[in-house]
């Protein structure tokens, strides 16, 4: 028999953390695997302005800036991948990327989600077609559009039996091996405890959770906060920033007297861990996968062990799969299940009334 032809994608992902922009290079041969990957690092004013746009009331002239000049960002970090590993453009099928969330509103009376990196000129600047805008059409067809995690993990780790995927980055979302796939998301994972250290430390995050390891849970805060309509929803659901920031935790600090800020970043921690455990204590779960930027937070998977005593937990890299690029994978994938014009299996996961094609196609000529 020939042996099959390689491959080559690329995956871009900027997440709700907005720490960097994570590009990957994956191979699509007898299997579809990580070749190389790089973070790139985002630029701080454009981060202070996504979260402007994000967080205020702002000018379209400022989304329409914002959206190009993501564009141009994502190319910077593809040209740089591509001069690492001595690759060219034509060398590579396409671009899946994904964009940065600005908004996501699947469930209002005009659904629709938003993501910036105008694809148009990301395949311009890079010379390779671009595959993007990949939650629209499930938010069209009703359903959360997110998260779309689930139906990759499945493809990596779906024969490992009694087993869950958590992803902790900004957001925490679970996938879920049944007999049917189900994926959603847990709720807040690491972007309250930026925000807070951020705001009391100057700190981008909390290296290995020491700061929060250096304080006590507020029990009420968190039995407060646990307590939180999202907690309560059945799945499918999803959120983001728009829901978790920080008028939330403004919402309950004010109930309380002075807390002291260790003791709130603690508390933050506790409660990302206690969302997670309690989503997985609801199905029969033995193994736990874990990836994402709060798999690196030694205290927060400590604390995840402890309160998932009976559970073995290990990361995706244990697994071969490296934790920090998985989702950027996700979306080289998910470029070439479009391409292919292959569903995506997703319909249980976020709702949609049916399995469809994802993603539009822009040309770079």
């Amino acid at each position: 028999m020939k042996e099959k032809k390689e491959k080559f994608y690329i995956g871009i992902m900027s997440g709700t953390s907005l720490d960097a922009i994570d590009i990957a290079l994956c191979k699509d041969k007898n299997s579809f695997s990580l070749e190389y990957a790089l973070t790139y690092p985002l630029d701080r004013d454009l981060k202070r302005d996504i979260l402007k746009v994000i967080n205020k009331k702002i000018l379209v002239r400022e989304v329409g800036q914002i959206d190009y000049r993501l564009a141009i960002e994502f190319s910077k970090g593809v040209k740089e991948l591509l001069q690492k590993t001595k690759l060219s453009p034509k060398d590579i099928i396409a671009i899946g990327s994904h964009g940065q969330t600005i908004w996501h509103e699947p469930r209002g009376d005009y659904p629709f989600t938003m993501q910036l990196a105008n694809p148009s000129v990301l395949a311009v600047e890079s010379g390779i077609d671009v595959v993007a805008d990949f939650r629209s059409k499930d938010v069209a067809l009703g359903g959360e559009g997110a998260p779309f995690a689930p139906a990759f993990h499945k493809e990596l780790f779906g024969n490992i039996k009694n087993c869950a995927v958590v992803n902790i980055g900004g957001m925490s979302n679970i996938t879920i091996f049944s007999p049917e796939l189900i994926g959603y998301d847990c709720g807040c994972g690491n972007v309250l405890m930026d925000l807070w250290i951020k705001e009391v430390k100057g700190l981008e995050f909390d290296r290995n959770g020491e700061f929060a390891k250096s304080g006590r849970v507020h029990s009420k805060l968190l039995e407060a906060m646990l307590s939180d309509r999202y907690f309560k929803l059945n799945y499918p659901k999803s959120t983001g920033r728009e829901y978790f920031n920080k008028d939330f935790l403004i919402k309950y600090l004010k109930e309380f007297d002075k807390i002291r800020d260790c003791d709130v970043q603690a508390t933050l921690l506790a409660l990302s861990v206690h969302s997670i455990a309690n989503e997985v204590k609801k199905f029969n779960i033995d193994n736990l996968l874990v990836c994402g930027g709060g798999a690196k937070n030694i205290y927060l998977m400590e604390e995840l062990t402890k309160v998932l005593p009976d559970i073995n937990i290990k990361t995706t890299s244990s697994y071969g799969v490296d934790l920090d690029y998985i989702e950027a994978m996700i979306f080289a994938w998910l470029a070439k299940k479009r391409l292919n014009r292959e569903k995506v299996s997703l319909k249980t996961v976020t709702g949609a009334k049916n399995n469809t094609i994802l993603g539009g196609v822009y040309a770079s000529n």
